[in-house]
């Protein structure tokens, strides 16, 4: 596959693309995944912390396509189920994936594998486009997250989303303003060079 035949980024760096390169990328947004887990801001009134996940979740799906953004992050669920310390705080319990964060967690390879299927039909080309498909994923992760926080605490949805999706709305925006203005730019110099 030539740099101009393909939206995803990986694709334009690493040039030809072959299954071992397609693992280290796999790999690399697990670990990048795990490593923004570990920034965290803990708020009171939430049980959810509020951390870099989110932009490892989509940085993934824009950088890597849609295979390679939900294998990225079913490999981080797996990592942190077998007992790594991968999840927020060096959690390192399968209890993560059930207890107040578990619905955010889930959605990683949906929303991950979701980013990069609008990002290989050429989201990624103009500005605009790229940061509805952000919003789309992420507004995926939060309210996954709400839902689960209703289900698992037995509270009306309302006060689930005051818990586990308005709180983290400023800084999610912030998320998808860095990837959807940096990206578009960096594959418009990338198709460039020869």
């Amino acid at each position: 596959m030539t740099r101009a035949a393909s939206n995803i980024f990986a694709d334009q760096l690493l040039v030809p693309r072959t299954a071992a390169k397609d693992l280290l990328w796999v790999v690399g947004f697990s670990l990048f995944t795990a490593l923004m887990a570990q920034l965290e801001v803990r708020f009171a009134f939430t049980p959810v912390p509020l951390t870099g996940q989110t932009f490892a979740v989509l940085l993934s799906g824009a950088v890597l396509g849609s295979r390679r953004a939900f294998a990225s992050q079913v490999l981080y669920l797996a990592s942190g189920a077998a007992g790594l310390p991968v999840f927020a705080g060096g959690g390192a319990t399968p209890l993560h994936l059930l207890g107040p964060t578990g619905g955010y967690l889930w959605s990683f390879p949906a929303a991950a594998g979701l980013l990069g299927w609008l990002v290989e039909r050429g989201a990624s080309r103009r500005v605009w486009s790229l940061a509805l498909s952000l919003v789309l994923s992420d507004v995926l992760i939060l309210a996954s997250g709400a839902t689960w926080l209703s289900l698992l605490f037995a509270v009306p949805h309302r006060d689930a989303w005051l818990l586990g999706f308005y709180p983290f709305l400023i800084g999610d925006i912030l998320k998808v303003v860095l990837v959807g203005l940096t990206l578009p730019r960096a594959l418009a110099r990338y198709r460039q060079e020869p």
